[in-house]
């Protein structure tokens, strides 16, 4: 048998074993996240851990189920959700157009890498300061923190697959008279397109995070406001019932980005599970 026969029998076999082990990854996930409630519940309850500063899961849960029925944690999510939805969107826009453009011109790219490299790695919650004083403690504040955060992921991924492009298949279509735009839309989105995916999960994970930080530091409405004025008013497990469900946002929002990977990736080898031979 050649090689080339075995390819797509290993390929079935890979994608066969990857569907077997699905419901097994979902009883240990099941179980793992039973462990880790029952662990919760027991310590405080033992002793191990102050229960007035950490109440055991049932007593969290329940405030949970009865926050689910109030109109004040629906606003607060979708608060939160519409500082995630714009902050990542002109992010991604943003940072996959600078991205084209800079990774495209090896001028553009020695020019910009010691900025690039300065910038980035500079926390997002270093700008609180100059984010208040710009726009106190309105949905802008958030926004620019959102932005300044994601930025980052999406432009670095994309870089990374304009440096990936194949040269023959950029130097045929120049030969072929290509235009600028045809070659970014025929040669190299094609290649960047997976690089990019995995920017924009990483940064829709990213702006949740500083969507969060930015309402508890800052004040502006939403989640982490909820959260702080919790903590406050001493009601710890309202406190602990909103993180989780800032947690369950998290968890939601990795779902959507995964099944639109899929959805949008299904004939790249990594989400195929494929074995390349």
């Amino acid at each position: 048998m050649t090689a080339n026969s075995a390819a797509p029998a290993t390929a079935r076999a890979a994608i066969k074993k990857r569907r077997s082990s699905s419901p097994r990854r979902l009883i240990l996930g099941v179980a793992g996240i039973i462990t880790f409630l029952l662990a919760w519940e027991i310590a405080p309850r033992v002793g191990l851990l102050p229960a007035r500063y950490l109440p055991p899961a049932s007593e969290v849960l329940a405030v949970f189920a009865q926050d689910l029925g109030m109109a004040s944690l629906w606003k607060a999510v979708g608060d939160t959700m519409l500082a995630w939805v714009i902050g990542l969107s002109i992010a991604v826009v943003a940072a996959t157009v600078i991205g084209l453009v800079v990774g495209m011109s090896p001028f553009l790219r020695k020019f910009t890498n010691s900025t690039v490299e300065f910038l980035r790695p500079i926390p997002s919650v270093a700008l609180i300061p100059l984010a208040v004083l710009l726009f106190g403690v309105k949905l802008e504040s958030s926004l620019m923190l959102i932005i300044y955060a994601s930025f980052w992921q999406v432009l670095i991924q994309t870089l990374y697959g304009v440096a990936d492009v194949d040269n023959v298949a950029m130097n045929t279509a120049k030969s072929y008279g290509f235009s600028y735009i045809q070659r970014v839309r025929d040669v190299v989105f094609p290649t960047v397109w997976p690089f990019l995916m995995t920017g924009i999960r990483l940064a829709a994970a990213v702006a949740l995070i500083l969507a969060i930080t930015a309402q508890l530091v800052i004040g502006s409405p939403g989640l982490g406001n909820e959260i702080s004025r919790a903590q406050s008013g001493g009601a710890i497990a309202g406190m602990y019932a909103l993180i989780l469900a800032t947690g369950l946002l998290g968890v939601l929002i990795n779902m959507v980005m995964r099944f639109i990977e899929k959805k949008t990736l299904g004939w790249h080898p990594s989400v195929r599970g494929e074995v390349v031979v």
